[in-house]
């Protein structure tokens, strides 16, 4: 595929809608945009100039060379390097039906331009130098944003904060290298080398810096990617019900027959500033139900992978065996677990001196009418929300490759701090810092491969 041939694509969602927009990008893009729209003044989109958004007709161009008036719109021009692909681009917006504008963008592919892929405008962004790879992350998550805090975290790292951040320490460590090299290759000139212990102490804040960024993945993650959140308890506990109340909806059937729930629900969902991925669970019970039990086993699996446990106790009714067999069980989870004493609603017949002695964490809860469930957001987002951190201003870590190219420079600057304590020469230390600002380099997308490149914008949507 060329990198700058000229692309076009439908760049609003498909539906009806007041206004569609085609995206046109690549050396041709004034051309080809030329071939299909007029401006009513009779003057063509070149002589109009850049900037300008311009009324006109849009035609398509029959196969015995005539023209036919798809509809009319507007059109504007931005002249390379002055657009967000840093190319020629021309947008052409339509009325906002889905034929209407699949016939403008068909008209656009006749006269020369290519189908889009998914993410290639963004991509052709980053090629050209307008955003980073982090920047481009960023774009894909506000796309993606279902709530106002990520949308927040979005457009934080849309805004540059975290390369900004991470430029500085890449920086620095050029700087470093840049002063012990220079006396390495020229010791006979009079060059200032950074002493033994000035090269620990700059090495040290720097190590700081990354372990702080670092530390804001936990909440970067829990707004963005979410928390594996498995709800569990004995049969007719109220998961299900639980379940409903977290989503908004009644996606998991309630009865008071036991062994309603066999199969794994999932949803995603937003309880506070946290985003939860939710598994509703089979109740947990000795059965010789052969199906029941696949549940069941289904659930165990789920819970031993969780990294929060909502475990459900109906407590009006007595503790039973199946509930302690399940505080057992959690007791050996390493993830942090909340007990929700439901039904409260309808007063307690449950002895729970042994909940309170199991579990750091209790919610009183009332599935049916919904007190509790404030309280269970605030305490979760107490567990994996950092309260100093401002999502819109602070550089935050929100996915895992950011995070592992981090972790990775945090180790090379330790393993040189560590090299330096066994009086290792300076210059063979300098191979941990080539290291650091290597795995730098690839969080801004400065050195990553082209595997990594592909995978991230094909998670965009085409005309994005």
């Amino acid at each position: 595929m060329k990198i700058f041939d000229t692309i076009a694509a439908i760049s609003t969602p498909q539906g009806k809608g007041g206004v569609a927009m085609i995206r046109i990008s690549g050396s041709d893009a004034l051309s080809v945009a030329e071939a299909v729209f007029e401006p009513v003044s009779g003057k063509s989109l070149s002589e109009i100039g850049v900037g300008r958004m311009v009324y006109g007709r849009i035609f398509e161009r029959l196969p015995n060379g005539d023209k036919s008036c798809i509809d009319d719109g507007m059109a504007v021009y931005f002249k390379a390097p002055h657009s967000f692909t840093t190319e020629d681009t021309v947008e052409i917006s339509c009325h906002g039906g889905s034929f209407v504008s699949r016939c403008v963008l068909s008209a656009v592919l006749s006269a020369g331009a290519r189908h889009a892929s998914a993410g290639e405008f963004t991509r052709r962004a980053f090629l050209g130098g307008r955003i980073d790879l982090s920047e481009a992350e960023a774009i894909g998550k506000l796309l993606e944003a279902k709530n106002i805090n990520q949308l927040h975290l979005a457009r934080g790292g849309m805004s540059g904060i975290l390369t900004d951040k991470t430029a500085a320490i890449y920086n620095a460590l050029r700087e470093m290298l840049g002063s012990i090299y220079a006396k390495i290759d020229f010791p006979d000139e009079d060059l200032a080398q950074m002493s033994a212990d000035e090269m620990r102490e700059r090495l040290e804040d720097i190590l700081c810096s990354l372990e702080k960024l670092a530390a804001t993945y936990r909440t970067g993650r829990a707004v963005n990617e979410g928390i594996k959140t498995v709800i569990c308890g004995r049969t007719n506990a109220g998961k299900s019900s639980v379940y409903n109340r977290l989503t908004g909806d009644d996606s998991a059937i309630v009865t008071d027959i036991e062994g309603t729930t066999r199969d794994i629900l999932k949803e995603t969902v937003t309880l506070g500033k946290t985003t939860l991925r939710i598994y509703d669970t089979a109740g947990l019970r000795a059965t010789a139900d052969t199906v029941e039990n696949i549940g069941i086993e289904r659930a165990l699996s789920e819970i031993s992978t969780a990294e929060l446990v909502l475990a459900v106790f109906d407590t009006s009714r007595e503790l039973s065996q199946d509930d302690i067999e399940l505080v057992e069980r959690l007791k050996a989870l390493e993830c942090p677990t909340i007990a929700l004493l439901n039904k409260s609603d309808i007063g307690s017949a449950m002895d729970t001196k042994v909940l309170f002695e199991s579990f750091e964490h209790i919610v009183n809860v009332s599935a049916k009418d919904g007190s509790g469930f404030h309280e269970l957001g605030a305490l979760v987002e107490s567990m994996f929300i950092d309260i100093d951190i401002d999502l819109s201003n602070d550089a935050v870590v929100a996915d895992a490759r950011q995070y592992s190219s981090i972790i990775r420079a945090s180790e090379c600057i330790r393993s040189a701090l560590g090299g330096m304590l066994d009086g290792m020469a300076l210059d063979l230390c300098c191979i941990d810092i080539e290291g650091a600002m290597q795995s730098l380099g690839e969080l801004e997308g400065r050195e990553v491969g082209e595997e990594i490149v592909s995978e991230i914008f094909s998670k965009f949507c085409v005309g994005k």
